[in-house]
């Protein structure tokens, strides 16, 4: 087993209350029902064959005592594991899927891949319950009947028990060993294939009418029929290992079954064991190889089990955000204070370096660049949803984001303004939406996606929820974006507006948004000597870019 997946199984199963003990008693029930199974098959063949012999009938009373017995605790006891069991499965998904949550709620989520992440934490969570039900029960309840068994039939017939013990060695240990190690790759690949095609399929669905339009659906298309190819390979390739696996257990079973049959035949010639003894030496292997025969798949859900639980993991490792990541806040006057800063994704390569920046109270202050030289990262950077890699950040009051796309929430247009303050009165939300210029009733429903919204309606309701929050540090991402002039002007009035007095970072490409802004600062020579430092490992001064590239402070 893989430490860290175990590890995570063994927190889950302790935060459900009393989880070890139901675990304990889970597997007790489950062999205790294999077990009753293994001695209903054995107890039968023995009363089928003295029967035969027609005696008294008071000599079978035990035996038919002992049937009634097994048959009916074998049905008991295993409705009574599946209950506690599948119980017990499902407090740990709950209690797993509630831990992901609460790091995912502190948690920013910026530039991961949605349909990745949502299976994650929907399909990959629920594999916490695969792991006791269809892998720690059966293993260690079938590993306690084999061995019972095995030794019960020694006491019989100790080459017979060997043979048996054998058999039970092959079936339950080699063959399941065989069948993962021959679908490892496979097993491994289905979870990360699942997220990669839930990814494709998300984005897809979001970006359907633009590709369309660009008419190159059909290359969208084509990528997720990939995908879909590589995981159906994959699951065939498991599949057909279970096939493989399921016929090996069936030549070891016949292993046990002829060896008994063999053997068995010798010693009642020999007269060393009993006539009726016979039927059980060979029938209880039929029982026992039921009792191992799931145990070739319960190795290959270890496999995905482990590759699923190991992906959860990696959620639950998420940086939480929170003062060690974001900027030093501080009391006085609004502004930002940025010094020798260092931005760029987890994992990444920055995309800014050195960057110095000052924004005061009353003053706006715009960010350009091309795409991709890292304007968003920076404002990411400095509202502290992404650690500086280096340099300061201080930022003084509260801040508030008007981000380039903001999501519309498929319900009313108040339940979307309380985004920006949960607390805040409908008195207080009127007072936004008119701040924000959106003549929309609170209690309007917005549809799907702000479905029955116009460009301009979406926009001012996202600036609706910054108002509300009253900000005095305000960071807008390309407010003007996709809105035709007259609505742009209108918008930008309302926001200069609503914001006077506030420290506020602009980020746009629109050169009217520009020219309003009091000071220009270019992240082109900034990006430069990210990419290369990045290139050559240096650590340029920014004063000597500076000289050679005076792009900053327009």
């Amino acid at each position: 087993m893989s430490g860290p997946v175990t590890t995570l199984v063994d927190t889950t199963l302790r935060a459900v209350p009393h989880g070890r003990r139901r675990a304990l008693l889970t597997v007790l029930l489950s062999a205790g029902a294999s077990g009753a199974a293994v001695a209903l098959m054995g107890t039968s063949a023995w009363l089928l064959s003295r029967a035969a012999e027609h005696p008294p009938i008071l000599y079978l009373m035990v035996a038919i005592t002992a049937v009634r017995t097994f048959g009916i605790s074998r049905a008991v006891l295993r409705y009574v594991e599946r209950l506690v069991g599948h119980d017990l499965a499902l407090g740990m998904q709950s209690a797993l899927r509630l831990r992901v949550y609460d790091v995912l709620s502190r948690t920013i989520l910026l530039g991961r891949s949605r349909g990745d992440l949502l299976v994650r934490i929907v399909d990959d969570v629920r594999a916490v319950m695969d792991a006791v039900v269809r892998v720690l029960v059966p293993f260690t309840a079938a590993g306690v009947v084999a061995v019972a068994t095995t030794v019960l039939v020694g006491l019989a017939s100790p080459v017979d028990g060997a043979v048996l013990g054998l058999s039970a060695i092959l079936a339950g240990g080699l063959v399941p060993w065989i069948a993962q190690r021959a679908s490892a790759r496979a097993d491994t690949a289905l979870a990360p294939l699942r997220g990669e095609l839930a990814d494709a399929v998300t984005g897809l669905h979001r970006t359907a009418p633009d590709l369309v339009a660009y008419g190159v659906q059909d290359r969208a298309l084509a990528r997720i029929e990939a995908i879909n190819t590589r995981l159906t390979a994959a699951e065939e390739r498991a599949a057909r290992v279970r096939g493989l696996s399921g016929a090996l257990q069936v030549a070891a079973l016949a292993v046990a079954v002829v060896g008994a049959l063999l053997i068995g035949s010798r010693a009642v010639v020999d007269g060393r064991l009993p006539g009726v003894m016979l039927a059980v030496l060979v029938l209880t292997p039929l029982a026992l190889h039921e009792v191992l025969e799931p145990l070739a798949e319960a190795a290959q859900t270890w496999t995905r089990v482990r590759s699923a639980l190991g992906r959860v993991g990696d959620v639950l490792a998420f940086p939480a955000t929170g003062e060690e990541l974001g900027p030093v806040r501080s009391a006085g006057g609004p502004a930002i204070d940025v010094r020798g800063l260092t931005v760029g994704w987890p994992g990444g390569e920055p995309v800014v370096r050195g960057l110095d920046l000052q924004v005061r109270a009353g003053e706006r202050v715009a960010l350009v660049g091309r795409s991709g030289l890292g304007k968003t990262t920076v404002a990411a950077t400095v509202m502290g949803l992404l650690p500086p890699l280096a340099g300061e950040v201080e930022v003084h009051g509260t801040v508030g984001y008007l981000a380039q796309d903001a999501h519309v929430f498929d319900t009313s247009v108040a339940e979307n303004v309380l985004i920006g303050r949960k607390d805040a009165s409908r008195e207080e939300i009127v007072a936004a939406l008119h701040r924000a210029g959106l003549a929309l009733a609170p209690d309007h429903l917005v549809g799907e996606h702000g479905g029955r919204l116009s460009g301009g309606e979406a926009r001012r309701l996202a600036a609706a929820r910054l108002f509300v929050g009253a900000a005095d540090v305000v960071i807008l991402d390309e407010p003007t974006e996709h809105l035709d002039e007259e609505t742009a002007e209108d918008l930008l009035a309302d926001l200069w507006t609503a914001t006077d007095g506030a420290a506020v970072l602009v980020i746009t490409h629109d050169p009217v948004v520009r020219d309003a802004c009091d000071r220009v600062v270019d992240l082109a020579a900034y990006a430069l000597m990210a990419r290369w430092g990045n290139e050559a490992g240096l650590r340029i001064p920014v004063g000597v870019f500076l000289e050679q590239f005076p792009v900053m402070d327009q």
